[in-house]
């Protein structure tokens, strides 16, 4: 049995996580897929995956192996690209994590633009609020707002993201336009409830130093999104992120105030693991988020 053919098989189904899905991309029975990892588990005297009739997982020694896969893997497709008439393409499996939110507005409308220019590439992506484990999950890289904790992985900043304090026409009509920070203790704020961490408050700057204001209002959510719903309705003000509102303020629908105190912006920022040769679909799909957040016009601020 061909010993590249069990490793791209490998590394497929770690990807897709399923034997059968591996089986109808190749148009091969199951079976054929399962032989040909017991078939890389005997040679190697490891267990590299762990099958039960609902998922598969990967071992550590799985996890460990399937690094040095991918690399073989992308090393060979670069190395016949190279040569071939078209040049280098990029080609492989891509899978991308993000904030749902964020993910939602500004990573899944460039999903379609970038399988268009790169055809031989398929795309999982995934939004979700948690923070994944890309590596013992199978993650290419991953979207994340804000500061980044210390840890293995290397980051890319793609671009900033700032924080405003906004609200409607109706409501600033009737309640007075703040303009200190003390103002807002007389506003009904709508904020994020203390299961999504934000206990800190709302960050501002004032003489030079970054402050955090508590805020209080009649009602608090969860969900980011329900919020700028809310501020939209007239119902109070929130302190939401440029990306999420500046379609609005541009349009009109909400105003943005005490932009004397805004905030320093925080990073938006792609992470991946460490390697040596980053496959090129994922070196692609991080130039594209670059290329697209880091123009200010994107967010409106050009």
């Amino acid at each position: 049995m061909d010993r590249f053919k069990q490793i791209e098989t490998f590394a497929a189904v770690a990807a897709r996580g399923s034997l059968s899905a591996v089986a109808q991309a190749e148009g091969v029975a199951p079976a054929v897929i399962g032989r040909r990892i017991d078939a890389l588990e005997a040679r190697l005297g490891v267990k590299l995956l762990v099958r039960t009739t609902r998922r598969i997982t990967l071992t550590f020694e799985g996890s460990a192996f399937l690094e040095d896969c991918q690399r073989i893997i992308q090393d060979m497709q670069d190395a016949e690209s190279s040569v071939s008439a078209g040049g280098v393409r990029a080609s492989g499996h891509l899978r991308v994590s993000a904030p749902a939110g964020f993910g939602r507005r500004h990573v899944a409308p460039l999903v379609p633009e970038f399988t268009r220019e790169h055809p031989d590439v398929t795309i999982t992506l995934d939004l979700s609020d948690r923070m994944v484990d890309l590596v013992n999950e199978g993650f290419d890289c991953a979207v994340r707002l804000g500061e980044l904790p210390d840890s293995s992985l290397v980051s890319l900043r793609l671009g900033e993201n700032r924080r405003v304090c906004v609200a409607a026409p109706p409501y600033l009509k009737a309640r007075g336009t703040p303009v200190t920070l003390a103002d807002l203790a007389r506003h009904n704020c709508l904020a994020l409830g203390a299961s999504a961490n934000q206990q800190r408050g709302w960050t501002f700057r004032q003489d030079g130093k970054v402050v955090s204001v508590r805020v209080s209002g009649t009602v608090e959510c969860s969900d980011g999104a329900v919020l700028r719903e809310w501020c939209l309705d007239g119902r109070g003000l929130a302190w939401r992120s440029w990306w999420e509102v500046g379609e609005d303020i541009a349009a009109g629908r909400l105003v943005s105030v005490l932009d004397a105190f805004e905030a320093p912006p925080v990073g938006i920022h792609a992470v991946f693991a460490q390697r040596r040769h980053l496959p090129l679909r994922v070196r692609l799909f991080l130039d594209l988020l670059k290329h697209t957040y880091g123009h200010p016009d994107y967010w409106g601020q050009g």
